[in-house]
């Protein structure tokens, strides 16, 4: 698998409740809809494990077959969608890509 990973913050105007609804109700219907998408998690972050952690509401894992397929639905139009839906929210996020490994499934 080759994944995009995002960990984001909430608009300071919005409670993370809101967020995280808007993120698996309104978002998730654009973003589910990506081109080669094989799977999608998301965590809602309720606890940082230590101060320097704090800040997060939420981390989305989508998953494609490499990343090639990864960069295609990147310029895709569903992409562009969940894109100008985003707007300028003023949340913050980390987004990093990269080949997942399995390191143990318990």
């Amino acid at each position: 698998m080759y994944n995009l990973v995002l960990l984001a913050a909430r608009p300071p105007e919005w409670t993370h409740e809101r967020f995280i609804a808007w993120w698996r109700g309104e978002h998730a219907e654009l973003t589910r809809h990506l081109p080669g998408l094989r799977s999608w998690r998301h965590t809602d972050i309720d606890t940082a494990l230590e101060p320097r952690s704090e800040g997060w509401d939420g981390v989305s894992v989508l998953s494609f077959d490499s990343a090639e397929d990864l960069r295609k639905a990147l310029r895709s139009p569903e992409w562009a969608a969940a894109v100008t839906q985003v707007g300028d929210m003023r949340g913050r996020r980390i987004a990093v890509m990269g080949g997942e490994m399995a390191m143990y499934g318990g």
